[in-house]
């Protein structure tokens, strides 16, 4: 019995280890978790590992991504890089939760940090990049880094922190952007109007409704046309959120409390739904991508992000209309429209590359260093320059090849594309004006839902139901039901992110075999003790 207890003990001991290292159920958890750097990294050995990224249908993007593997193996000819490319992020986050069930998730991918902070709710699947960051020989900047690796306090501090998820840094930021607002200044002006140096919402609404205006015929007499279309959004949830942001009206916080529910978000739907009844206002999934009903000279507002700068213009380089059905006017590239434009406030987004866990150490080391390979000058500045984004290295945004490359605004309208450059100054000017959400299992969800409630909203309109307070209170129910957001209150208000982990649940019931074992054990031995007690006695 004492051997079997022994053991007993010795299973517990071991399943206590496991289940602290068991399902990730909160970043909290996640946080105890720290990589152990190998010492050396094993150049004898051959290594194969797989790389998921998006492009924007751009060739050109293609090209540098493989053009950036040829030159990372160059460096490492024992790393072999599997390029398999998505042309949508929802698909690379669809895949990653498929493939953390079956322990075939990738090496690196691209991704954001809401989608990370799902990822981690599996069983040690992303790594907690804090001690690869600081190692002295493989980190950023390491000593054993066979490239000029940035150091970490050369990358832009306010995108190192979007990384960052309770108190652990599970991304290495990649490209940046901002949305952006395209505007049609040859129509704003045709209207009566003067753009002011920034836009507020009471403008962009106010010459919206303006240009509604239709004459005898039937056409728009802005642009004499049938169709008109003056404020167009691309991203619904980045509306809300940003909206929300500027009013300084709840969301979510860092805990993860739900506060999307409130009265400015009444306020905001309200205002949205009276602009989309008069035909001032409709939405990328609706309408259609804003770039084509602007360059049609169909739309005057297109909100779309700093990265579809291309796409934008007379004279964009990416145009998805017929040449017959392009408008020629003077195009403006301004920030978002703002309740307050002297306190400006804009979403920052972007993708991040984030690095799977592996049971061999070495294969997590060899992924980390072709993730910081990505970050190195070639790679961030050839990326950047293929749409409006921003490289995330202060050393790359330093450069004279950056620089120089700022400075050719105009010079042609492909690599020195006006609208381009113009797109990705607005952020370079107002980075410190960004801000993200708060991330943890869920705010996924929650973002899809704040779009969701502008998307209803304008459906309803178009389908002549009544928008009032009843209406409101029923599509929050609705919405809530949805994206399963009481579940994800409930759990945020209880602390119970997840089911018990399977290891969890073994500890507690060999514990509680132990406890009995004892107990039986203990019985037997009083038992025997008095038996011999009387058989002395007697």
């Amino acid at each position: 019995m004492k051997k079997f207890i022994s053991l007993l003990m010795a299973v517990v001991f071991i399943l206590a280890l496991t289940a602290c290292h068991g399902r990730l159920e909160t970043a909290t958890e996640a946080q105890k978790l720290a990589f152990d750097v190998p010492e050396e990294f094993d150049a004898s050995k051959n290594y194969e590992i797989t790389f998921w990224a998006k492009n924007d249908t751009n060739l050109t993007q293609v090209e540098i991504y493989k053009n950036a593997i040829a030159e990372f193996e160059g460096y490492y000819p024992n790393i072999k890089v599997n390029l398999r490319l998505y042309t949508d992020y929802g698909k690379i986050y669809n895949d990653v939760i498929t493939n953390i069930a079956t322990n075939t998730t990738p090496n690196v991918c691209i991704t954001y940090p809401d989608h990370i902070a799902t990822y981690m709710t599996g069983e040690d699947t992303v790594v907690a990049l804090d001690s690869l960051m600081a190692d002295e020989s493989y980190g950023l900047g390491g000593s054993k880094v066979l490239f000029d690796s940035p150091r970490e306090d050369e990358i832009v501090p306010k995108f190192l922190e979007e990384c960052e998820i309770d108190g652990n840094y599970y991304a290495l930021p990649y490209m940046r952007s901002t949305e952006a607002c395209y505007v049609n200044k040859t129509f704003v002006e045709k209207l009566g109007y003067t753009l002011p140096e920034k836009l507020t919402w009471d403008f962009v609404w106010q010459v919206s409704k303006s240009a509604t205006e239709k004459d005898a015929d039937g056409n728009f007499k802005v642009n004499s046309q049938k169709v008109m279309i003056p404020f167009i959004y691309k991203s619904t949830d980045n509306m809300m959120i940003q909206m929300l942001k500027q009013r300084e009206a709840g969301y979510s916080d860092i805990s993860g409390k739900i506060e999307l529910f409130n009265p400015v978000t009444e306020e905001i739907l309200l205002n949205i739904a009276e602009n989309s009844k008069m035909g001032a206002f409709n939405t990328f999934k609706l309408a259609g991508y804003p770039a084509n009903f602007l360059n049609a000279g169909q739309c005057i507002f297109a909100v779309d992000s700093t990265a579809g700068a291309t796409w934008m213009g007379s004279d964009a380089p990416l145009v998805d209309i017929a040449d017959d059905k392009v408008v020629n006017f003077e195009i403006e590239v301004m920030t978002i429209p703002q309740y307050d434009v002297e306190n400006p406030v804009m979403i920052s987004q972007g993708p991040s590359l984030c690095v799977f866990n592996k049971e061999d150490k070495q294969e997590v080391l060899a992924s980390w260093l072709f993730a910081q390979f990505m970050l190195t000058n070639n790679v961030q500045i050839a990326y950047a320059e293929t749409e409006g984004y921003v490289p995330v290295t202060l050393k790359a945004q330093g450069s004279g090849e950056y620089v120089d490359y700022l400075n050719r605004r105009g010079e042609d309208n492909n690599l020195y594309y006006p609208v381009k450059i113009d797109a990705t100054q607005l952020l370079l000017d107002n980075t410190e004006n960004t801000f993200v959400t708060a991330v943890f299992n869920g705010s996924a969800s929650l973002r899809d839902a704040a779009g969701q409630l502008i998307e209803s909203v304008n459906k309803s309109v178009r389908r002549g139901e009544s928008i009032d307070k009843g209406y409101i209170e029923g599509l929050y129910e609705e919405v809530s039901a949805l994206y399963r957001l009481d579940d994800i209150k409930s759990k945020m208000e209880t602390g119970d992110m997840g089911a018990l982990p399977k290891e969890s649940a073994i500890l507690i019931a060999a514990i509680a075999l132990c406890w009995v074992c004892m107990g039986v054990y203990m019985a037997k031995d009083k038992i025997k003790t008095v038996k011999l007690k009387k058989n002395v006695d007697f």
